[in-house]
């Protein structure tokens, strides 16, 4: 099921009020929003239900073992397992096909040609999101952050709706302490959630669609049929998509959360007014980028160990947070791109060379994104040569943008700068309307973007990992 669909809003309804019927009993109320997460996962296949109950069965076991181990050792040879299990996991339906067919043409290079046992494996969807935060509990409970947890909240953490294909990657310690108690829900967080669902609906259907289906996909398809302009309007047309349709989740997902009673993190900050790389991984994606600081780079050794090692520390740290988004070169070039900026920052710091204006610092840092967003969105590393080249080509006809694109691009960005303060201001004038005209103004508003939108909803584009 997606977010922007009938399908959605019937189901949501009936979770809803469902759930908040029976809040007078905490347990029974983890176990119908369980059920139902179960539900919405089981809407795309329900083969993968199992896979989910028996991920959150491993890291449950798994730190119920950590928790009661007498010695060090083996609280660490326990995690040992758990983590391997995990990304075992990850590996198998994620990654399984993809190494097989590059030591499948290594061997034939080598002149040693042999038939792999591929398996078109089907991959889940979120199955990136939910192995990372299963991984995250488990290491929080081994490095004694939190405590090991009920089979039923574990579960539950992993297989919460709101956030279970897409994200927020939501540790166990923003999480579980919630799930402890009965939430409860108040006029100011009805109000903050109304207006986050409403605002990335929009987002998405209007802004990252339009541009999805009117400029973007068409250029990426075929870019030798397009001019050097709508390649490169194309390239900023997909840094404003991705955005939109990105946080679009995340605010949507927010939303959904708190009409639950439950709190998830931000996980955008206004991420293309970083001034350097590693800013913008400070603003973007916030659930995964200090995900992979605090159990990747950390992990690695970090600043530890001298200049050298920080520098590849951070190098494969992105390399692997690249190769997280997927089994394609491309996503591990773009990956290489962001950490060996990153590497290059910090040799610039460590020399004492000055700065650039912050201005110019932050269109250097766009343009440098931008750039790495061709690999991310490129089919393949061919592909996105190509693309580069129809650039260079130096053909400036204009094609594929209308006053309309180019508007929703403009728009996406001045929604990409809206003050954070503005939208809280907002929902604080709209929690003092009556419930009923609040309720009618939603859903004018949901039928407004209904009527504006592109037909039919494209997947988020962070299904696919």
């Amino acid at each position: 099921m997606l977010f922007p669909t009938l399908d959605f809003g019937l189901f949501f309804l009936a979770a809803f009020a469902l759930i908040w019927a029976v809040s007078a009993s905490n347990e029974w109320r983890k176990i119908l929003l369980l059920l139902a997460s179960w539900v919405f996962y089981g809407a795309w296949d329900w083969r993968f239900v199992a896979l989910l109950i028996a991920s959150a069965a491993i890291n449950w076991a798994a730190a119920r073992i950590i928790d009661a181990a007498a010695t060090q050792g083996t609280r660490k040879t326990v995690v040992t397992i758990g983590i391997v299990a995990n990304l075992g996991i990850l590996g198998f339906f994620k990654y399984y096909d993809f190494f097989l067919e590059q030591l499948g043409a290594l061997l034939a290079q080598a002149g040693f040609a042999r038939d792999m046992p591929l398996l078109q494996i089907v991959l889940p969807v979120g199955v990136s999101f939910f192995t990372f935060q299963g991984m995250s509990y488990l290491i929080d409970v081994y490095r004694n952050r939190i405590r090991s947890e009920s089979l039923l909240d574990i579960t539950l953490l992993m297989s919460f709706f709101p956030h279970l294909v897409a994200g927020p990657i939501v540790r166990g310690a923003d999480l579980l302490p919630q799930f402890r108690a009965t939430p409860k829900l108040n006029r100011e967080m009805v109000a903050m959630a109304l207006l986050l669902i409403v605002w990335g609906l929009f987002k998405k259907a209007v802004v990252a669609s339009e541009l999805s289906v009117k400029l973007v996909d068409p250029v990426f398809f075929d870019p030798s049929a397009h001019s050097s302009l709508d390649l490169v309007l194309a390239a900023y047309g997909y840094a404003v998509q991705i955005y939109c349709d990105f946080s679009a989740y995340s605010d949507m997902a927010i939303g959904i959360a708190a009409l639950f009673g439950y709190r998830f993190p931000r996980n955008f900050n206004q991420p293309y007014r970083a001034a350097s790389m590693q800013d913008f991984w400070r603003r973007w994606h916030i659930s995964l980028s200090s995900w992979l600081r605090d159990y990747l780079y950390i992990g690695l050794g970090g600043n530890r160990g001298g200049l050298a090692m920080q520098c590849r520390n951070i190098l494969l740290t992105m390399l692997l947070g690249g190769l997280w988004h997927g089994a394609k070169w491309t996503f591990l070039i773009w990956g290489g791109i962001h950490g060996g900026v990153q590497v290059i920052e910090t040799l610039w710091r460590r020399a004492g060379l000055p700065g650039l204006p912050k201005l110019l610092a932050i269109l250097v840092t766009f343009h440098i994104v931008t750039f790495g967003w061709i690999f991310f969105r490129a089919d393949s590393f061919d592909a996105a040569i190509a693309y580069l080249g129809g650039i260079g080509a130096g053909d400036w006809r204009n094609g594929m943008t209308t006053p309309l694109l180019a508007g929703l691009m403009i728009l996406g960005m001045a929604f990409h700068f809206t003050p954070p303060l503005l939208a809280q201001g907002i929902a604080l004038r709209l929690r003092l309307l009556p419930a009923p005209l609040l309720g009618l103004l939603v859903a004018a508003a949901i039928i407004l973007i209904d009527a504006m939108r592109y037909e039919g909803v494209a997947p988020f584009i962070y299904y696919q990992f």
